[in-house]
């Protein structure tokens, strides 16, 4: 019987006495007005105000998560669910669960996860606080279709569905309110088909406040979307830091600059170089956090990171070192030459740092690009090769 049904609808619970009832009642009038055969399951969250005595007078079932956060309980629905597809939604009463079709069908045609757009559909006044609706919301949305091209215009809907088979492949590891980022950006990852239809939010019934916490929460948002982005964290901000720290150079050590009777010259080459470490260092990381992220399960393999072990590997990171620290040895000589050409006395700045910052610059490279090719080595030591 439990293989027979479609729909599982699960509602995370933790102290949602007030609305719970009205929710479940919702969710069983949809059920039976449209014979879909399915279930409903209050993923409880260790609530204290008698929430799972009310669910289980009204027939449904009441699954006990221990493990507390927004993501533990609804990933406790989640597998416990018996249906093919899943919607989830609060059982704050804000959604609509008597209008849950248009999700359902959605899903019937094929896509694996159908997100709710509340801006579509239409928010009642109250139902959003307003930092939420006009900044942390739009702002969040924009950053996620920025970073991971999803076309999606409301990341934080509450209401969304998704086939059980699509969920088992978003492989979800976050416990918080970020569950509900993921969710997106994982599916987008795994290649699985997003849709969005319109819904409605409304003001929740409850008396008390909201289990959300704007800016904490809204954090951890932004948090995930930046660390399952390493393009972006890293490295975006490398290559302009590399690219223009390197110009910069390059035209310092010809010749001072003077741009509106300001003169620029070996104290600002100094800040240039250390602009171009400061973007490798963002580069080493962004590769850093990629292997992690990969090999722990967060981000699933691409092409990109294959290649990463097959063409950059120890021993050229080795031979690249080296190759800077002879660079760097040389100018350090050609620097001690000069002084000693002044009998180790007083030396032109100007001139003289032209060649001893570049010096000090390829050492300093040459040594951090063997010591990370050595730790890299290691990492990619489950890929059976060497890697930089």
């Amino acid at each position: 019987m439990l293989k027979t049904l479609e729909l599982s609808i699960v509602m995370p619970c933790l102290n949602e006495a007030e609305t719970l009832a009205i929710c479940i009642n919702k969710a069983n009038t949809f059920l039976t007005k449209n014979k879909v055969i399915g279930e409903i399951v209050i993923a409880d969250n260790g609530s204290t105000d008698g929430s799972q005595l009310i669910a289980s007078n009204l027939g449904v079932r009441v699954i006990n998560v221990n493990e507390k956060g927004y993501g533990n309980a609804l990933k406790g629905g989640f597998e416990a669910a018996h249906g093919k597809y899943i919607i989830m939604a609060d059982a704050d009463d804000s959604y609509d669960f008597e209008s849950l079709l248009p999700f359902l069908l959605q899903l019937r045609e094929g896509n694996d996860l159908v997100m709710g757009n509340r801006f579509k559909g239409g928010i009642q006044k109250g139902a959003m606080p307003f930092l939420h609706k006009y900044l942390g919301n739009p702002v969040l949305s924009f950053l996620g279709r920025l970073f991971f091209k999803i076309n999606i215009g409301d990341f934080h809907c509450g209401l969304r569905g998704f086939s059980k088979e699509a969920y088992n492949k978003m492989n979800l590891k976050t416990t918080g309110m970020e569950f509900a980022s993921e969710m997106i950006v994982k599916s987008k990852l795994n290649g699985l088909k997003i849709t969005e239809v319109p819904t409605t939010l409304k003001p929740d019934g409850r008396t008390r406040k909201p289990h959300l916490k704007t800016w904490s929460d809204g954090w951890r948002h932004l948090r995930f979307l930046l660390l399952y982005s390493p393009n972006w964290l890293f490295l975006y901000p490398s290559v302009l830091m590399v690219c223009f720290g390197f110009v910069s150079s390059i035209l310092l050590l010809l010749k001072p600059i003077t741009i509106n009777n300001i003169n620029f010259d070996v104290h600002t080459l100094l800040y240039t170089f250390s602009l171009i470490l400061i973007g490798i260092q963002f580069l080493v990381f962004y590769a850093l956090t990629k292997i992690f992220a990969v090999e722990n399960g967060l981000l699933p393999k691409s092409d990109r990171y294959n290649k990463l072990f097959k063409y950059i590997n120890l021993e050229k990171g080795l031979i690249i070192g080296v190759l800077f620290l002879i660079i760097g040895f040389v100018l350090s000589i050609k620097g001690f030459s000069i002084w000693d050409d002044t009998n180790f006395g007083n030396l032109n700045p100007s001139q003289t740092l032209r060649i001893i910052i570049p010096a000090v610059f390829t050492i300093l490279l040459g040594i951090q690009i063997i010591l990370f090719s050595l730790f890299f080595s290691v990492l990619g030591l489950k890929n059976n090769t060497s890697a930089f």
